[in-house]
């Protein structure tokens, strides 16, 4: 019997060109994709070149720590160790708080100033601003009117920003009251008093500033024999302070009845225990009366 040949299989010499085309395939497409994401970006290339140009040319590194976010711009303030040691070159330049909130009433309040409704007045110690209270209430009640809330709003706009100690005056004229929401006028003074005072704090002054007060029919500014007269004591005043000191002494008997005498000049160079940002020492100004 025939043995049968086992015919070998040709060897195919040529595999490796499916490995080169599939190399090639990739190779170009990695090219097409570099091509098609590169874009020639002239500012961005300048801050790359300038950036190796002053790291390779720079003769000694800083010690300087890199800065996180936005580097605060210089500034031409002096330096408060400076300032500290010498504290004459900074008490002619700083603003006084008083000056600055009579003359910003005075500015927005000059109307009313002018037909007598309104009246800022002070010294050095401390600043009014008295209103009358047909401005603010109905006859007899302690309801603020409409009005009241527009002028309020913008005197809070004026104290918010400052940390000087307020106190609300209500005072009435001598006529009785008897209701049974004010028995006299000591509850009507001081509710008049204790609503401009949740006003101010609604508009945005801090209530840890405020305070009210009521003097009722006992401290008038005009005689009450006259219906002018009677007018002029129905009145609201904000006593604008230094300083928590001065308040005290001042709410003790009024501010119409207080002076700036040796006692409270030394009050008003304390420091308000609750306000440390308050005003410099006393007599760094001095607030004059409104023109008449």
């Amino acid at each position: 019997m025939a043995r049968r040949r086992n015919h070998e299989e040709h060897e195919n010499h040529e595999r490796w060109l499916v490995s080169y085309a599939d190399f090639i395939t990739l190779l170009f497409a990695f090219f097409v994709v570099m091509y098609s994401i590169s874009s020639i970006n002239e500012g961005k290339y300048k801050v790359l070149s300038d950036s190796l140009v002053g790291v390779f040319s720079e003769p000694a590194r800083a010690i300087k720590p890199i800065p996180v976010g936005d580097e605060r711009p210089r500034t031409t303030e002096p330096d408060r160790s400076m300032s500290e040691d010498n504290p004459s070159s900074t008490s002619a330049t700083a603003t006084d708080p008083l000056q600055e909130i009579a003359e910003s009433v005075r500015g927005a309040f000059g109307d009313l100033i002018s037909s007598e409704q309104l009246t800022v007045r002070g010294n050095e110690l401390w600043i009014e601003i008295e209103l009358n209270s047909s401005l603010l209430f109905p006859s007899g009640d302690a309801v603020p009117n409409e009005l009241a809330f527009t002028l309020i709003d913008k005197v809070a706009k004026i104290l918010a920003p400052y940390e000087n100690p307020v106190h609300v005056e209500g005072f009435t004229d001598n006529l009785p009251i008897s209701t049974a929401q004010f028995p006299s006028n000591w509850e009507l003074s001081t509710a008049r008093a204790a609503s401009i005072v949740r006003m101010l704090a609604m508009d945005g002054v801090n209530p840890g500033r405020l305070a009210a007060v009521g003097y009722g029919e006992f401290q008038p500014v005009a005689d009450n024999a006259t219906a002018e007269g009677r007018a002029r004591n129905r009145r609201v005043v904000l006593v604008i302070s230094r300083n928590l000191e001065v308040r005290r002494s001042l709410s003790g008997v009024g501010s119409g009845n207080a002076q700036p005498d040796a006692a409270l000049q030394r009050a008003g160079t304390q420091p308000a225990a609750a306000t440390p940002d308050t005003a410099p020492a006393a007599g760094s100004a001095n607030i004059p009366p409104p023109a008449p």
